[in-house]
């Protein structure tokens, strides 16, 4: 079977045009754009429909995992972002919890078995050009496992935050290191 190439600049202009949506999928009618609640939104052009596409962002989940002061970064297998490091993360199934989604994507991609300790940040990602996406991010604490990569990591590995690798995948993953050293690293040393 012939792979497809990834085509980030092709899947960008897609997901900033309404991600494709020409047609009502409840009546076919073709969608017009109209102001609605103050923001350009694809409506149905058959009067006799009611639909109003809402172009909205993705949920996604995953964990930060620290041991010993390191990170559990995972480096990407696949595109967009082929060999970038991150936190492990993913989307959301249309069943899950977002907790669900961060402990099946932590175990799936690392082979590690976590518990959440807390909720950690909640961020807005426009830089992937399948979609935009809303990542939950989370504390967590390993209770079984050996790190090892799966899924969609090539390589699973601790990082201390002073010696991150230099390419980090996506604005958020960038956001989430920068918040936990400040939140936790730099106000521990002040109080030396």
């Amino acid at each position: 079977m012939e792979r497809r190439v990834f085509d980030e600049k092709k899947l960008t202009e897609r997901k900033n045009n309404n991600s494709g949506f020409r047609s009502c999928p409840l009546c076919g009618a073709p969608l017009k754009k109209q102001m609605i609640d103050s923001i350009l939104r694809l409506q149905c052009s058959n009067s006799a429909c009611d639909y109003i596409y809402f172009h909205n962002p993705i949920p996604a989940a995953g964990a930060m995992i620290i041991n010993d002061g390191k990170i559990l970064l995972v480096k990407r297998a696949r595109e967009p972002k082929q060999g970038w490091w991150c936190i492990p993360a993913g989307f959301m199934e249309w069943t899950e919890h977002p907790s669900e989604t961060a402990i099946r994507e932590v175990e799936e991609e690392t082979g590690l078995k976590v518990k959440l300790d807390s909720l950690f940040e909640v961020y807005s990602g426009t830089d992937d050009p399948r979609t935009n996406a809303i990542l939950i991010v989370y504390l967590a604490t390993v209770i079984e496992g050996t790190p090892r990569a799966g899924d969609d990591a090539d390589e699973v590995g601790y990082f201390s935050f002073d010696a991150l690798p230099e390419k980090i995948a996506f604005v958020s993953n960038r956001q989430a290191l920068a918040d936990y050293r400040r939140r936790f690293l730099e106000k521990d040393s002040r109080k030396v």
